[in-house]
């Protein structure tokens, strides 16, 4: 009996080993199975449909299957998870759209695979993500011609039938920011040919793990003749092998970056529309209702119950001048407006505005509670000295930080625009005048000055008696001569509207720029540049000596038409007679996003146009 139950246990032992043994042999049968993506946006090389060809012929003879398209629209979830590897070939320019960015993102992220070809790295300069998984991007080539691969590691899939000198006619790239975790697989030796960029550590192919999955890229395949090259077609399978791994299933838990929400998952809900005039900065307090400042004085308050926009409270304010040339808007009145991180139990709102009976820009802090705006509870925490009939910038924005610092924005204070009947102007380059009598045209004295508020964005906490201590970490430590401790980032234009990330406490802002349509790099400077500018930490970020990517303005001698050297970023000067700070400033921090009237080489998903730069919430 116990031998009969042993043959039966063993044979059902042995039958389940079988069924396991079926099941993981089937999953071995699976073929995998690639996408190769070659739509362009920028260059179209003519290899494509060769590379096409030869990819399928690869698949085919080495138990894969393969599909071809250039339509971004099979960049979703649920097409990507069919396919164990991606292949860009010789894509050009902006391919995908946000939605498919992000369903490419975790497609890698669960454990796909990526292989670049050639101008896959002349592809998608503003989807950073894509940049790192390429390796590098795209810098410049030389005419075609022939040079010597430097196999640097004959031990990989895709290498290791090559020599250790490898001669080829190709079209050679040079990068710029090649990822320093990729691991070279070949080197250009740029003594053997005419045009390299990157010197002695030119890397041509390499491989990487990234984000999750893995990635291949070669820089070679310009040239129909490259894909019936046996040897390249070998190190072009070495490469799909690579990138497809183990040939596991897709593991979606796995994915970081969330899908992009559909348009239709929003609504738009008018609130008001015809009830405000020239509203500057807004407070949404915890009960929905929303507070509007209004340049002119009036505070607005919107009822979430009631649906109505009724004035709330009225500030005496300077708004308008009546001796300044022009229409006679000087930009001030009530600039900003925020409610207290505790309003719910303190019903506190902080103001900025220009008091009439006053030549300063006052920060107050005010109690708003039932609908009623308390004005004798005025609390005023800080003034800017100012000038006042001149245009232009006062900034003006207040946010608070995760904890509970109150950052509030100034602008520069000074006049863009041509001085009238002077020899020598700006010419809407940076206002540098210094000559006695002209301090609305010398941005030196307010924006470059340490010891001036103006220019700058400054960081405080507000005490329960409405005054203001100095928080660690701001540009200047208390006491330190010709300078303010408030300032928390210097150098500004008119950083309009400010944004405080509430998770990581980053500070964002955009920076309205000069005019200036040309570069004048010889004699005054660059052209006109808008910024988007985050500071993780207190700095100086260059205006009026610098804007942009940190493109240098020239001194200029108002008094005799020359101009003088470049300010040198790395030791910004200012030696204007206006200034009343410290001479030599801090380094200065390039701007995190610039963009002219024109088209932007850098980012040029901003296209061309009007500049108004804003900073607006993180999410």
């Amino acid at each position: 009996m116990k031998l009969k139950n042993f043959s039966r246990l063993l044979a059902g032992g042995i039958f389940a080993l079988m069924v396991f043994a079926f099941f993981a042999f089937s999953k071995l049968l699976v073929k995998p199975k690639i996408l190769i993506f070659s739509k362009t946006s920028g260059y179209h090389h003519a290899s494509i449909a060769k590379g096409s060809i030869a990819l399928m012929k690869l698949a085919g003879e080495n138990n894969m299957e393969a599909d071809t398209t250039t339509n971004p629209a099979a960049f979703t979830d649920a097409n990507l998870k069919n396919y164990a590897t991606v292949v860009f070939l010789s894509t050009t320019g902006d391919v995908l759209n946000n939605y498919q960015e992000a369903a490419f993102e975790r497609y890698i992220q669960a454990g796909g695979g990526f292989m670049g070809i050639h101008a896959a790295a002349d592809t998608e300069y503003d989807w950073g993500w894509y940049g790192r998984l390429v390796g590098a991007y795209f810098l410049s080539h030389p005419k075609q011609q022939d040079a010597v691969i430097q196999v640097v590691n004959r031990k990989h899939i895709s290498t290791k039938h090559l020599p250790k000198k490898w001669k080829r006619w190709d079209e050679w790239y040079s990068y710029k920011k090649i990822n320093p975790a990729i691991k070279v697989l070949m080197n250009l030796d740029e003594t053997t040919y005419e045009g390299g960029k990157n010197g002695k550590s030119h890397p041509i192919a390499w491989y990487h793990e990234y984000d999750g999955g893995r990635a291949f890229y070669t820089g070679l395949g310009h040239t129909d003749e490259s894909f019936v090259d046996p040897q390249y077609l070998k190190h072009v399978l070495g490469g799909l092998q690579y990138a497809i791994g183990k040939n596991i299933t897709l593991d979606y838990a796995k994915a970081k970056t969330q899908n992009v929400p559909e348009d239709d998952r929003f609504v738009k809900t008018l609130l008001s529309q015809g009830a405000f005039a020239e509203p500057t900065e807004m407070a949404i307090l915890p009960n929905f209702d929303i507070l509007v400042a209004q340049r002119r004085g009036e505070l607005m308050h919107y009822s979430q119950k009631t649906g109505e926009v009724k004035q709330a409270g009225l500030l005496n304010v300077f708004f308008k001048s009546t001796t300044m040339q022009g229409p006679g808007n000087a930009e001030e009145g009530v600039m900003g407006l925020a409610a207290d991180p505790d309003y719910a139990t303190n019903n506190y709102i902080y103001m900025y505005y220009s008091p009439a009976d006053k030549v300063v820009n006052r920060l107050s802090r005010f109690v708003f509670r039932d609908g009623t705006f308390d004005q004798n509870s005025e609390k005023v925490i800080l003034e800017v000295e100012t000038q006042r009939h001149i245009c232009c910038h006062t900034g003006g924005s207040i946010a608070f930080g995760p904890d509970k610092l109150l950052y509030l924005s100034t602008g520069d204070n000074s006049t863009p625009f041509d001085e009238p009947k002077a020899k020598f102007v700006s010419s809407s380059y940076a206002p540098l005048n210094d000559l006695p009598d002209h301090q609305q045209y010398d941005v030196r004295r307010s924006s470059g000055n340490t010891n001036d508020l103006r220019g700058k964005i400054l960081r405080i906490r507000v005490k329960a008696d409405g005054t203001y201590e100095i928080p660690q970490g701001n540009l200047f430590p208390q006491g330190t001569a010709k300078t303010r401790p408030e300032i928390y980032t210097m150098g500004h234009r008119n950083p309009y509207r400010i944004s405080v990330d509430q998770k990581t406490g980053v500070l964002y802002w955009g920076e309205v720029g000069p005019d200036a349509r040309v570069d004048s790099m010889e004699t005054r400077g660059p052209k006109g540049y808008d910024e988007v500018n985050r500071a993780t930490k207190a700095g100086n970020f260059g205006w009026p000596f610098f804007i942009g990517n940190n493109y240098p303005y020239r001194q200029f001698d108002y008094a005799t038409g020359k101009s003088g050297e470049a300010f040198d970023p790395a030791k910004p000067l200012n030696n204007s007679k206006n200034n009343t700070g410290l001479t030599q400033l801090p380094p200065t921090n390039p701007a995190f996003i610039w963009y002219p009237y024109d088209e932007s080489k850098e980012f040029p998903q901003v296209g061309t146009g009007g500049r108004n730069a804003m900073a607006g919430p993180v999410y």
